[in-house]
């Protein structure tokens, strides 16, 4: 693996679904999403390069507005573990709570996508919304 790169292991609360997640950029690429569906689920993502190494027919699929993004979670517990990102339909990104030894609370700052006004419907670049903070109680 290439300088930066991170492997992580992965599963849904019920450990149906495993998978194992490469990390081009480490948790450099971590972030959040404003769009209707992301605001609601909360998960804090990382592009990855991924393998289902179990469970894939445990795993649903929804998909909305666009059609575009799929967004994958386990019909058992009902965990979004991955999805496929609208932004790259070639690349996943994965939930960083499914990681293992992870957790969204491990970042002190994430930044937040403008999913609502998204770059494929308004044009031009990627915009940050804003920076979701967590600062643990000492």
């Amino acid at each position: 693996m290439k300088s930066g790169t991170v492997l992580r292991h992965g599963r849904c609360h019920c450990g149906a679904v495993c998978f194992d997640a490469i990390l081009d950029a480490g948790f450099a690429g971590l972030r959040r999403c404003n769009c209707s569906f992301c605001r609601m689920r909360g998960a804090v993502v990382a592009p990855a390069e991924l393998r289902i190494t179990q469970g894939g027919d445990v795993l649903s699929c929804y998909r909305f507005n666009t059609m575009a993004a799929e967004h994958f979670f386990c019909a058992r517990c009902g965990i979004h573990t991955h999805l496929r990102r609208r932004s790259d339909p070639h690349g996943f990104a994965v939930n960083v709570a499914c990681l293992d030894g992870c957790s969204p609370f491990d970042f002190a700052e994430v930044p937040v996508m403008d999913g609502i006004n998204h770059p494929d419907d308004v044009g031009g670049p990627a915009r940050i919304a804003g920076r979701l903070r967590y600062d643990p109680a000492r």
